[in-house]
């Protein structure tokens, strides 16, 4: 891969350490938040992120720091400023979920100097939720509001954007060169961040396949009745690669109900699957049913989660 030619030229000019930046959402990365998108350090129609990877598109001048659903966001995460610095430009009032007026791809957001040519920009805030003023100082840690998904933003999450003299400048691999960095490089973040290069969102069991729609939204799992016409175990996975394998499966209080492998023909952002077992006797034992996902790649784990559900008379 090559590096465009401003890349390198930064590179020299900014090594990494010159600017410090805290993580910017209240989150447990990992956890809670998963970082969907880096900068796109292809100089042509492609996408590539700093390692290489496919998690990136075309373009992308900015790292997005997702949330699992838009339940979660509805709860209320709050952004925070990456370092000290001062508000030199805000917008509010920008719809979540809605079309936006040309200009405000943004959505919702805050620009802070930080003096020595640097500058954040944070962006897709919710609607209603931006607190600084223009002029105001904030240190690292200051609320800036809640994460939203106003804009061009197909899902909730913080854009985070750093520049240098105006420079895209990706916090990850700042020294870019012509070549791929490795994933475990601290960048300009204060503490190690490690890069995850696909995983699952979140796993589920309900009584039929459900629409992708509700998945993204935050659908729960609830308890289900015993003549349930179906078990469907289903998982929410970002960064699938083609050819990855998921081993989806549901095991009963007395046997395993279904265990089934799934290879991804291609490669993308976000996507779900699901697989399920109709029922073909009276009804489902009563008790407790594990939902289990595991997510591998040239036969290595590198996600894996379970969830348990109750099958009540």
């Amino acid at each position: 891969m090559t590096r465009p030619a401003w890349m390198i030229a930064l590179a020299l000019a900014s090594p990494a350490g010159a600017f410090e930046l805290a993580f910017p959402v209240d989150c447990a990365l990992g956890d809670t938040c998963f970082i969907q998108q880096y900068l796109d350090h292809d100089p042509g129609l492609a996408a590539t992120d700093f390692t290489c990877g496919p998690l990136s598109y075309d373009g992308h001048t900015g790292t997005d720091i997702a949330l699992e659903s838009r339940a979660q966001m509805l709860t209320g995460v709050a952004i925070l400023a990456g370092a000290p610095g001062t508000v030199v430009a805000r917008r509010d009032g920008v719809a979540d979920f809605a079309p936006f007026k040309a200009g405000q791809n943004c959505g919702n957001g805050v620009v802070i100097d930080h003096g020595g040519g640097w500058e954040t920009q944070y962006c897709h805030l919710r609607e209603g939720s931006v607190l600084p003023q223009t002029g105001d100082a904030v240190v690292a840690g200051t609320p800036l509001g809640m994460v939203g998904q106003s804009g061009q933003a197909d899902f909730p999450h913080l854009h985070l954007s750093v520049r240098l003299n105006s420079a895209d400048v990706d916090p990850f691999a700042p020294d870019a060169t012509n070549e791929c960095a490795k994933p475990d490089g601290q960048g300009l973040w204060k503490t190690d961040i490690a890069y995850a290069a696909g995983g699952i969102i979140g796993v589920g069991v309900s009584a039929s396949i459900p629409e992708y729609d509700a998945i993204k939204a935050g659908l729960p799992s609830p308890e289900l009745p015993s003549n349930a016409p179906a078990l469907v175990v289903w998982a929410y996975i970002f960064g699938g690669r083609a050819g990855d394998v998921l081993v989806l499966q549901i095991t009963g209080p007395f046997s395993d109900i279904i265990t089934e492998r799934v290879v991804l023909e291609k490669t993308q952002a976000q996507l779900f699957r699901a697989v399920g077992k109709k029922l073909k006797t009276a009804a489902w034992p009563a008790g407790s049913y594990t939902g289990a996902v595991q997510m591998l790649r040239a036969g290595t784990l590198i996600s894996a989660q379970t969830i348990e559900v109750a099958v009540k008379n």
